[in-house]
């Protein structure tokens, strides 16, 4: 592999910006056997790191408006990197980037949204020497969705919706979100630190999110755990019972559990589920109870509706849990169905649900 910079079409290289162009783009074919155009511009110190992880994360709309420099200097750049990519006959490949949003759009890298401007964004040059089995595995890698984010708050907030605010939240289109307002309410937190634990919770979980906390002091965001469905991490628990560590941390989750738990109030929960949804079966209507009468929850079990054990706060806190333990609606969220959309779909089997526990049979 060239060391250096190698003339666009055997011409001496003329401007000092096209000899630091591509000096970055071979040193980033050495190191990867491909060169991407947001490594090229991250390389040239236009497009830093963090501002492209906010904008994979939906938190930046147009991505060449936070460069450092004018978007006909970062066109000018990509035609040089395709001008020289082409002379060493390298391969071209188009790369979907899609957001961590719940609608998992596609990212927009102008603000005019040009095809061919686009284009030139999304096209990952990979070298020859790579299969042909080996580029597709390449782009379906880098196309892959990426993780749903929540942040922990490091500054005051409050959610657009409900108006209310808590320790996580989730940014859609410059709008805050609280857990519930979300949908991710029923999701537990799962400490980094264990990454066999990590990745079985994860698989296990139909739904699942990063949580990140911004590190003023090093201007990045660090990962703290994530977000996955308690079946998940109860699957993950019992693959890594063989582990005295993943024992003892079960332990004391369970003893946490059991301190936190307000057995009266959750007994006249199930109760009152049960007076209202005579067919929603014992088990259920206890587990329902257990959900949304958690302490330190926040969910419609903590307000005072709910400690008041009032019929419209057990009926939501009802709906809730069909919505997400008897319908399709985490999956329509994890592949990139709205909020709205996704309730509009399973609407139906909600009714049908509420209207045969209602009935009794």
């Amino acid at each position: 592999m060239p060391t250096t910079p190698t003339p666009l079409d055997g011409q001496p290289i003329g401007s000092k910006l096209e000899r630091r162009v591509l000096a970055a783009a071979q040193a980033a074919l050495s190191r990867h056997r491909y060169v991407s155009p947001l490594d090229l511009l991250g390389a040239l110190g236009w497009l830093p790191g963090n501002v492209v992880d906010r904008w994979r994360q939906g938190r930046i709309p147009v991505l060449e408006r936070e460069a450092a420099v004018p978007a006909s200097r970062l066109l000018e750049a990509l035609e040089m990197l395709g001008r020289w990519a082409r002379a060493e006959g390298l391969h071209p490949g188009e790369v979907d980037y899609i957001g961590a949003t719940r609608d998992r759009r596609r990212l927009r890298f102008t603000a005019g949204g040009d095809p061919e401007v686009e284009r030139a964004y999304r096209t990952h040059w990979a070298s020859a020497a790579l299969s042909e089995s080996a580029r597709q595995r390449l782009v379906q890698r880098r196309s892959a969705p990426p993780d749903l984010v929540v942040h922990s708050a490091v500054t005051q907030w409050s959610c657009v919706d409900c108006r209310g605010t808590g320790e996580l939240l989730v940014s859609e289109d410059g709008q805050t979100l609280c857990l519930t307002c979300a949908d991710l309410d029923h999701l537990v937190f799962l400490p980094a630190g264990d990454a066999a634990m990590t990745r079985r919770a994860k698989k296990a979980s139909v739904l699942s999110a990063v949580v990140v906390r911004f590190n003023r002091s090093r201007k990045r965001y660090d990962r703290l755990g994530l977000l996955v469905e308690p079946a998940g991490l109860e699957s993950a628990e019992r693959q890594c019972l063989g582990d005295e560590a993943a024992r003892l941390r079960r332990r004391e989750r369970d003893r946490e559990r059991r301190a936190e738990q307000d057995v009266a109030l959750m007994a006249r929960m199930a109760e009152q589920i049960r007076r209202l949804f005579p067919g929603c079966p014992a088990s259920r209507a206890e587990a329902i109870a257990g959900h949304t009468g958690l302490r330190g929850s926040g969910r419609v079990g903590r307000s005072a509706a709910g400690r008041a054990v009032d019929d419209d706060a057990m009926t939501r806190a009802v709906i809730a849990s069909v919505r997400h333990e008897d319908t399709e609606y985490d999956r329509l969220l994890m592949a990139g169905v709205s909020r709205i959309e996704a309730r509009e779909r399973i609407r139906s089997d909600i009714d049908r649900v509420l209207a045969a526990w209602r009935s009794g049979s």
